[in-house]
């Protein structure tokens, strides 16, 4: 027979779960904030000491209302955090246990998706998944089984609150480690969120790459042109993330495609820039030495362009293509060589040209003092493009040089025809004496 102690337990209990069964949304609202405050914290055993061993009973309405009333919001914030009471219990895997069984997976990650919900409703349905990953590796592939890694990476996407976006980076780390059936899923889902408009999902994005990549190991070669365009934005610290992962990727398979890419960056294609400047013209510069085109080329330059914002963030990524390049060849003379092969010297000199963006200029022309300055075969055909006197200019001031140029020194910078070619032995050689 049961104690006295163990019967008034027991009537305590059917009456709080008679009370939460007629109760009114108002009442449910009040026992759930009464139930996390006192419960929050406690394991397993101690919720069933609080619920005279019944405490699953509780968890199976909490559940059932769940499914009811999740895609309206009714005290949606508090059910999630009371199941998370349950859920977060050391020694409580069965509640885990009780939560699938009865779909709870499924609608934490439906949660997500629905646009009608606040985002303090999806914060607290994503603390649930981590719950759930950090269980194990099973648990971990049953969130992926059931398109997780497409609903979290949509919802870090979609989300407009930092701390909801740092929730879904958080769970998509988890989701990835321990993890290697579905590591490369969530790697790929990280590599379709570089596009995205918000700065603040880019960076974790590439935080979380540049966590992930010696766990995948390898890389796959789409992440390549969207980790170029990252260098197009504005935002400073989404760029520093974005070249220190290009730094890290020169050490796997897609080094080459990164350092042509880079190169090509530094000259923007007339498809992409429509106010390009007639200085680019192979046909003009065949004739520059007439004295009526060059006019004519300089009041074109003068013109305002009615497409020069459009063409902001290819100067942006020039830019910043000229820089990850300078400190590319400052970490690595290997690396300098086999820019050199890929002709940098002749795209950076159009870069110093571009009179449209003078920090273009400012980032090209430091670099290629480094490589003047380090191979005297650069030196030697940079002094014959330019001519002596626009040679001294340039090694004179670097840094300051684009603010001493006019229009035809710049046609000239444009262009250069430098191509220096020869094996990386041969540029070590030059390099050497």
């Amino acid at each position: 027979m049961a104690s006295s102690k163990e019967e008034v337990e027991i009537s305590r209990l059917m009456s709080f779960l008679q009370e939460w069964d007629n109760g009114t949304k108002a009442v449910r609202h009040r026992m759930l904030n009464d139930f996390i405050n006192t419960n929050k914290g406690k394991t397993g055993p101690e919720l069933e000491l609080q619920f005279a061993q019944g405490a699953s009973l509780f968890l199976t309405r909490l559940t059932a209302w769940l499914r009811l009333t999740y895609m309206v919001g009714t005290c949606l914030t508090e059910q999630l955090q009371a199941i998370g009471v349950f859920l977060s219990a050391t020694s409580g895997h069965r509640y885990l246990i009780e939560v699938l069984e009865v779909g709870g997976l499924l609608t934490f990650l439906e949660i997500l998706k629905l646009k009608q919900l606040r985002e303090d409703n999806k914060q607290e349905s994503l603390k649930l998944l981590q719950i759930i990953a950090n269980a194990g590796r099973k648990y971990k592939e049953l969130i992926c089984e059931s398109y997780g890694v497409r609903n979290v990476a949509e919802c870090l996407a979609n989300a407009k609150l930092e701390k909801t976006q740092e929730q879904a980076q958080i769970l998509l780390e988890l989701l990835a480690q321990g993890n290697p059936k579905y590591q490369l899923q969530v790697y790929k889902g990280l590599i379709a969120l570089l596009p995205c408009t918000s700065p603040k999902v880019q960076k974790l994005a590439l935080q979380t790459l540049m966590t992930l990549q010696p766990v995948v190991k390898i890389v796959h070669p789409c992440i390549v042109e969207p980790l170029l365009n990252i260098l197009k934005t504005v935002h400073y610290e989404v760029q520093y993330e974005g070249i220190e992962f290009i730094k890290m990727l020169l050490n796997y398979n897609v080094r080459k495609a990164l350092l042509e890419g880079l190169v090509a960056c530094l000259n923007p294609s007339t498809d992409d820039i429509k106010d390009r400047p007639k200085i680019l013209d192979d046909q003009w510069r065949l004739e520059q030495t007439k004295a009526q085109e060059i006019s004519q080329l300089m009041s074109q330059i003068n013109e305002p362009t009615t497409t020069l914002t459009e063409s902001l963030p290819l100067f942006v990524q020039q830019t910043a293509a000229a820089k990850v390049i300078g400190l590319l060849i400052q970490e690595s003379a290997e690396i300098a060589e086999e820019l050199l092969q890929l002709r940098v010297v002749h795209h950076l000199m159009i870069a110093m040209g571009n009179l449209n963006h003078a920090d273009s200029q400012r980032q090209a022309s430091l670099t290629l003092e480094h490589l003047v300055r380090t191979f005297p075969v650069v030196e030697e055909n940079v002094r014959k493009a330019i001519g002596e006197t626009l040679f001294e200019l340039y090694m004179t001031d670097p840094e300051r040089f684009y603010l001493k140029i006019d229009f035809v020194q710049a046609a000239v910078l444009v262009g250069n025809k430098v191509n220096i070619t020869g094996s990386k032995a041969e540029l070590t050689f030059f390099n050497k004496q």
